[in-house]
């Protein structure tokens, strides 16, 4: 471990972990307005009764808009980037936002003839456990995700499959990052060989549907593409059901 040799680096180091720890402040404030709100005395629309309509497709939600002034890199990974944005609030005022830009990604889920799903076990570090999920990973650039939905589930379990159905695309965290994962159904599975990546340890699960499902509805999954996907999964299959005459 080094060591400070004066007292001018003992000083220069603490101002700079000052001026560090004011920046990350001043943005969180300008992140959320906490504390003094007296500038700002705007209020949220009100309710309206209506049907279903999606993002920026009610003209009112022009009015809604941030308008990025600058974005700066402040962390680029091996996948990801983190980026500071300045951006205008719809009132006119400043505001900071940290997002995580990410390449996006696919998750599939691999459905047996005889009505298992295939689950993958991994360590997550940034949970500190293993988890349980349906199969996935992120696009290479410029990567077609139904070309990459056969290719991440050949390589994470050893399946293929004769056919993959788009089911829907989800935004993962929109508070504060761009990833998309597409979701896909996979169907008559064959085995061949896994070839998961050199830092990827897993085992692989075929479970009965319907115990995924519980185990969702039960709070016992929070992988949030596992759970999407498992009550997609529900779903159709009630649609699917014949309805009663009685």
């Amino acid at each position: 471990m080094s060591t400070i040799e004066s007292d001018d680096k003992v000083v220069d180091l603490g101002v700079q972990l000052d001026d560090a720890i004011d920046d990350m402040t001043e943005a969180a404030r300008a992140y959320t307005f906490d504390g003094d709100r007296s500038t700002s005395d705007h209020r949220s629309g009100d309710p309206l009764r209506r049907s279903l309509v999606l993002g920026d497709d009610d003209p009112r939600d022009e009015a809604l808009h941030e308008h990025i002034q600058t974005e700066d890199t402040l962390w680029q990974g091996n996948f990801f980037d983190v980026n500071r944005l300045q951006v205008e609030l719809p009132d006119g005022r400043n505001a900071v936002r940290d997002v995580v830009r990410h390449p996006g990604a696919v998750a599939i889920v691999a459905l047996t003839d005889d009505g298992r799903i295939c689950l993958v076990r991994q360590y997550r570090t940034a949970l500190g456990r293993v988890t349980v999920e349906i199969p996935a990973g992120k696009l290479d650039p410029g990567e077609d995700p139904l070309e990459c939905a056969h290719r991440e589930l050949e390589e994470e379990t050893g399946m293929r499959a004769e056919r993959m159905a788009f089911l829907t695309t989800i935004a993962t965290a929109v508070g504060f990052c761009d990833e998309l994962i597409h979701l896909y159904m996979a169907t008559g599975l064959s085995f061949s060989v896994s070839d998961p990546d050199a830092d990827e340890f897993i085992n692989v699960d075929l479970v009965p549907l319907p115990e995924l499902i519980d185990a969702v509805l039960d709070g016992r999954i929070e992988d949030v593409k596992t759970v999407t996907g498992a009550l997609i999964c529900d779903s159709v299959a009630h649609r699917l059901q014949p309805e009663n005459d009685d």
